[in-house]
């Protein structure tokens, strides 16, 4: 599927992780029948739309046996089932923080992208930074891809942290999400991990990274959101 052709592009960046984790050449006879097939898959490039998702492991679908378990690929499934020219390309890589997304973003943006989601943070508050940098972070990505392209719609996913980080911190990463939300005028995933986040059976051994079952029901909640801006 096109999400796992694009998926693997990104996997040279997970060696930044802690947790590690074809192109086909086609060649036909020459003539008018290839001409005329080619004409029209250039065509059907062209219309196609592209939705970005840009996030850590969640995203990359870490721990999975196949990364077309993973939601954006699931994502694209929904989108195939409504006829939908949209392409799910999953830009997710395991371990990554605000910083780290950052500093790729601009790679990442060479291709034209008409709905981006920015699924990045947990690990910025797993690992204690300063949540001033984290909304420094994913403001100067959101404001690289409006350079990029303004028409570009973002959908920011919010994210929650266990309360064992203290009170006053998780409250405070929490409210980044909303408010860099209705800042710059992009949707939200109130929380991506609703209905997930701390249920046993829907996450894998380590309790972070959702299972099988699992990202079919972070599948849902980004769906939430997105289905309203691609059926327009």
């Amino acid at each position: 599927m096109r999400t796992l052709l694009i998926f693997c592009c990104f996997s040279v960046f997970t060696l930044i992780s802690s947790c590690k984790d074809k192109t086909d050449s086609a060649t036909g006879p020459k003539g008018e029948q290839v001409q005329e097939e080619s004409a029209n898959t250039s065509e059907s490039d062209t219309t196609s739309k592209s939705i970005l998702f840009f996030g850590d492991s969640l995203t990359a679908g870490y721990g999975l046996d196949d990364p077309e378990d993973a939601y954006p690929a699931l994502i694209q499934q929904k989108l195939d089932s409504l006829n939908l020219k949209y392409t799910a390309i999953n830009a997710g890589v395991s371990g990554e923080t605000t910083a780290g997304g950052k500093n790729r973003i601009s790679w990442v943006l060479k291709q034209n992208v008409d709905i981006f989601v920015l699924e990045l943070g947990a690990n910025d508050g797993l690992r204690g930074i300063p949540l001033s940098e984290t909304r420094q972070n994913l403001q100067a990505i959101i404001d690289t891809v409006h350079t990029k392209n303004p028409d570009t719609q973002i959908v920011l996913a919010g994210m929650q942290l266990p309360p064992n980080l203290g009170q006053e911190y998780t409250a405070g990463f929490k409210k980044i999400f909303p408010e860099l939300a209705e800042k710059n005028n992009a949707k939200l995933i109130p929380f991506l991990l609703t209905n997930v986040a701390g249920i046993p059976d829907l996450n894998q051994q380590d309790g972070i990274h959702p299972t099988v079952k699992g990202h079919k029901i972070v599948t849902q909640n980004v769906w939430d959101i997105l289905a309203p801006m691609v059926k327009k």
